[in-house]
């Protein structure tokens, strides 16, 4: 998908991301390699996204996106002329989701199972960023919608004693919004432990791009690269699974 339109940026985001046309005549939410982590929260935002659609969640259609450089000259924002030049290239972009409105846990509470699988799934990713200060999940026809998880997965900033770390609980799930609601965490554990298998796994990060995984890295190829993110989720996977554990326990804290 190539990217033919910048329609407007998104500033309540913290990486700017914006809305923007596409030569499928689709409008989309175009997440920049220019900017804040770069490539890596590209990464976190597909692994996770993918995942979380793999959970049976709801995700918006996640596209890779060719950015013409050449979109810059069109717009009148430094910042984003900037930008829009220093992601030239393959960035990534989930489908718009037109109407849609902010989640607000007192008006939309969900089902203890839905709950539930949302914290199983940012506990296993490591996500930080489903808090009540920013929940990061949308209500759209009726239904819960998960966005923004380029903060996830953040083992991948360091490679150093990866398999080790990849062991330990997530003690930031006590600061999720949903922490109070996930009163089914051993059955979400039951289900989504079989349904994200070794393949799945494996067919997800098979999607990352070359070009997001060059650059400093202590790995010799992109192959290699990807190797050491399948071998981390597997090994997390693996019972006894500590990010489990301590989901329940911060559950507990909460009643």
């Amino acid at each position: 998908m190539r990217t033919t339109r910048y329609v407007t940026p998104l500033r309540e985001g913290g990486s700017l991301p914006a809305v923007i046309e596409a030569d499928d005549d689709g409008m989309y939410v175009l997440k920049f390699r220019g900017a804040g982590q770069g490539a890596k929260a590209l990464i976190a935002e597909l692994i996770g996204g993918e995942l979380a659609r793999a959970a049976g969640l709801d995700v918006p259609e996640i596209v890779l996106a060719e950015l013409d450089p050449e979109l810059a000259r069109t717009e009148p924002d430094p910042e984003i002329q900037d930008l829009i030049r220093a992601s030239a290239g393959l960035n990534l972009a989930l489908d718009f989701l037109p109407g849609s409105i902010t989640f607000e846990l007192l008006a939309q509470p969900p089902s203890a199972e839905l709950a539930s699988a949302i914290v199983w799934l940012d506990a296993f990713i490591t996500n930080v960023d489903r808090t009540p200060r920013n929940t990061n999940m949308l209500c759209w026809h009726r239904r819960l919608w998960l966005i923004d998880h380029g903060a996830a997965l953040f083992f991948h900033h360091d490679w150093n004693d990866v398999l080790a770390r990849s062991r330990r609980p997530f003690v930031q799930i006590r600061d999720h919004v949903l922490i109070d609601l996930a009163d089914r965490l051993p059955e979400a554990d039951d289900r989504l432990s079989r349904a994200i298998t070794p393949e799945v796994v494996a067919g997800i990060v098979d999607l990352i791009p070359d070009a997001w995984l060059a650059g400093d890295t202590p790995f010799a190829s992109p192959a290699e690269h990807r190797a050491a993110y399948r071998e981390y989720f597997c090994s997390r996977l693996q019972a006894p699974r500590a990010f489990v554990e301590e989901a329940v326990r911060a559950h507990a804290a909460h009643l």
